[in-house]
């Protein structure tokens, strides 16, 4: 394995691998905007001691080939400091063995999966929380509070869809219950009728989703015209919420989004109001959005470690800085990180969609 080498002269360059064509573009758009809010926030106030951040971003439409060879192109040809924001589970998984050939730290990849949890890996920094634990959130709704018993799963047919169905099944096997249908269609497609058949024939109480918002949304309309029930659809964070309820428009009735970030509109947080701030400033284009959010703290928390890295910033003295330091307070959002604990954030929101993006009274 070769050293981790420190990095060079200003400015600090990062480099991302995101959908930013193809059905799942809106969730690369969106994280790579926060990022981009968040680096021109910082880098006008001065920087990181005095050093400019820049951010790269490579188009991989969601797939993990080209996943894999923008990865190569950021690390040999524009030997980035580390790797941020990548945006999907199967293009994550892609890119781990990079990771480990060349040691570069992995921060803040939106996804939930449990591969970048465990078994601890100390060059994988998460920011959210699991798949598992939005499907632990989402089944306690679903069958400890309103008593559901009939849940089916759609599930996109690769290693996302996968961790998603895995967790799903666990959280219901804590209840001795098991899916009474599942089904799946292909990434980067809306091909979802077949699944829908199945999934309908038992007449579920509850179809919990774990897709993009294209396909997700197509699901949830040809499921409302043909079947015309009040099943209820359930979605994790991945579908990208502000697209899906776009994209659903007055078919938005009965969607439940689990969310790893808070409101973005909320006034709680001091923080909420610099991300608005700043996304009107430097993003103004890009939506007010979960996934903007997301990539906003990404972008705030590795300006935060790096500035508190004491000496040359390396990757390794960026590393063991988030693990020395432990808790990062930003703006009254606490992360927390320790030496074999890489994810800052546990907490999950659940959202309804219709009529309008607001927080679920689970009253």
């Amino acid at each position: 394995m070769p050293p981790m080498p420190s990095c060079g002269q200003e400015p600090i360059v990062l480099g991302q691998s995101c959908a930013l064509t193809g059905p799942a573009r809106n969730l690369g758009i969106e994280m790579r905007a926060g990022l981009l809010a968040a680096f021109a926030q910082v880098n006008e106030a001065g920087g990181v001691k005095g050093r400019q951040i820049q951010l790269i971003s490579l188009d991989d439409s969601y797939e993990p080939d080209r996943a894999v060879a923008n990865t190569i192109r950021l690390i040999n040809e524009f030997n980035v400091f580390l790797l941020i924001g990548e945006v999907g589970t199967p293009t994550s998984r892609a890119v781990l063995p990079l990771i480990q050939r060349y040691n570069v730290p992995f921060f803040a990849p939106f996804t939930g999966d449990e591969l970048l949890r465990t078994p601890f890996n100390s060059l994988i920094v998460n920011v959210r929380a699991s798949y598992y634990q939005e499907m632990e959130a989402i089944v306690r709704y679903l069958v400890d509070k309103r008593h559901l018993t009939r849940i089916a799963c759609l599930y996109q047919n690769d290693t996302y869809g996968l961790a998603g169905l895995n967790g799903l099944k666990l959280a219901l096997k804590r209840r001795n219950m098991s899916l009474v249908a599942h089904g799946s269609y292909e990434r980067n497609t809306v091909a979802v009728m077949g699944a829908l058949k199945k999934i309908a024939a038992e007449r579920p109480e509850a179809v919990v989703m774990v897709g993009a918002y294209s396909a997700c949304a197509e699901f949830i309309k040809l499921y409302k015209a043909k079947v015309q029930d009040n099943t209820l659809f359930c979605n994790i964070s991945f579908v990208g919420t502000e697209s899906l309820y776009n994209e659903l428009g007055t078919y938005g009735e009965n969607v439940i989004v689990s969310q790893v970030v808070p409101y973005p509109m909320s006034n709680a947080l001091p923080i909420l109001s610099e991300y608005r701030a700043a996304m009107h400033k430097y993003q103004h284009d890009a939506p007010i959005s979960f996934t903007t959010l997301e990539g906003y703290l990404a972008g705030r928390l590795f300006a935060r470690v790096a500035e508190m890295v004491s000496g040359e910033l390396t990757r390794e003295n960026f590393l063991a800085t988030l693990e020395k330091t432990g808790v990062f307070d930003l703006g009254g959002l606490v992360l927390r990180f320790g030496e074999n604990d890489h994810q800052g954030l546990d907490e999950i929101y659940l959202t309804t969609i219709y009529p309008s993006i607001h927080l679920l009274n689970e009253d």
